[in-house]
């Protein structure tokens, strides 16, 4: 179990995270995820595992967000945080600004398109893993992708990026 939860931790951290917006509730329904792992310890999903724990996490934290009413989306300085260090104080300042830009142009997509960007590109989900995830088809999650993508990518453009 301690090496399920320091695999995939972070990842599922960072993830309800994006959906609630809230670093501490992301947190709790992480703890949630694994107490129900533990407790329902299903058998022969070992090369399931990823999809279920992203699968359930994603659940409990649409369930908390709809209960509670509220979406915060998360801040540039939190997204700043969950990217990784650079020790060039100037690569690190011009990839932060990069990355806000980024985000403010995913805030623009629909939530559909943000969760399997996410998922791809935060967590190296697959297409079959995402569609697990996220109860969409495979042809669905690469529309999704391929759409979101295509957007990102014009919009980028016309900013000058």
């Amino acid at each position: 179990m301690r090496s399920v939860v320091d695999a995939h931790a972070a990842d599922l951290t960072r993830y309800a995270a994006s959906i609630l917006g809230d670093a501490d509730a992301a947190r709790d329904v992480v703890q949630d995820v694994f107490l129900r792992l533990w407790k329902d310890k299903p058998s022969g999903m070992e090369e399931f595992l990823r999809p279920w724990l992203f699968r359930v996490c994603r659940n409990c934290a649409l369930d908390l967000r709809r209960k509670e009413g509220r979406m915060k989306p998360m801040t540039d300085n939190q997204a700043v945080r969950t990217a990784s260090e650079s020790p060039d104080p100037q690569a690190m300042a011009e990839r932060q600004d990069s990355h806000a830009r980024l985000m403010n142009m995913m805030r623009t997509l629909p939530e559909n398109q943000q969760e399997v960007v996410r998922l791809k590109f935060q967590n190296g989900m697959s297409y079959k893993e995402i569609a697990a995830v996220t109860d969409l088809t495979v042809t669905n999650v690469g529309f999704l992708l391929h759409t979101a993508l295509t957007t990102l990518r014009s919009r980028a453009l016309a900013a000058g990026e």
